[in-house]
């Protein structure tokens, strides 16, 4: 997950997004388009819920320490 660009993926994915909208693809790429945008949905998903948790961790350990 090092390597993984979050800004650039959802930018991605949006434009994908985007690309369907308009409904002018044929459908084998439709098909295409919509797995690679449940993939991307799936790794900021992923990406998030991480951050989230290092949040959580991290404003957990610090009302620790001013608890002390």
């Amino acid at each position: 997950m090092k390597d993984f660009d979050f800004e650039n993926s959802l930018k991605e994915l949006e434009q994908t997004v985007s690309a369907l909208e308009k409904g002018d693809m044929p459908l084998d790429e439709s098909i295409k388009a919509f797995e690679k945008g449940i993939a991307l949905s799936k790794e900021c998903s992923k990406y998030l819920e991480n951050a989230k948790q290092k949040i959580i961790s991290l404003s957990e350990a610090e009302d620790g320490e001013n608890n002390d």
